[in-house]
């Protein structure tokens, strides 16, 4: 997996963890080894340029998913094809006031809006209630197999 990170936030991320994520969330949901992520963490003023420029929406964002190949997760018995996933865009200080918010920290939200982003990436949605339902179990579940991995390791 090729997953390339680009810190523009003045923020301080632990961009090693963040590739192993990536990594992980590619090889749970049977994407090819050679698939391209990027990702790009922005300031507040960059990602809201993207949301109005994008999504004519104003003010700045958590996360933004830019697709390019429309790639969807495989199965075990057939992985998706290479190819370019695309990139995913998340704002470091808005996560920080989501994260004070939700009770828990910085590297933990990021976590949680690069899965969240991915999983845009590769088709899943929460426009009605199952397929929130859906795409939030299965992030609930990637982020906590991937802790426990951690943990281990």
């Amino acid at each position: 997996m090729s997953v390339e990170i680009n810190n523009e936030s003045g923020i301080e991320v632990e961009e090693a963890r963040l590739q192993r994520l990536a990594a992980f969330v590619l090889e749970s949901l049977h994407v090819h080894p050679d698939t391209e992520l990027g990702v790009m963490l922005v300031d507040e003023a960059a990602i809201e340029q993207l949301h109005v420029q994008w999504m004519n929406e104003p003010g700045p964002t958590d996360v933004l998913s830019f697709p390019m190949d429309e790639l969807r997760p495989g199965r075990a018995d057939a992985q998706t094809p290479a190819g370019l996933l695309g990139d995913v865009v998340i704002c470091p200080q808005v996560a920080e006031a989501q994260a004070e918010a939700a009770g828990h920290d910085l590297p933990q939200e990021v976590s949680v809006l690069l899965t969240h982003g991915m999983l845009h990436l590769l088709g899943f949605d929460h426009a009605t209630p199952e397929e929130e339902a859906e795409m939030f179990g299965l992030q609930r579940d990637l982020l906590l197999s991937f802790a426990m991995r951690e943990r281990k390791q």
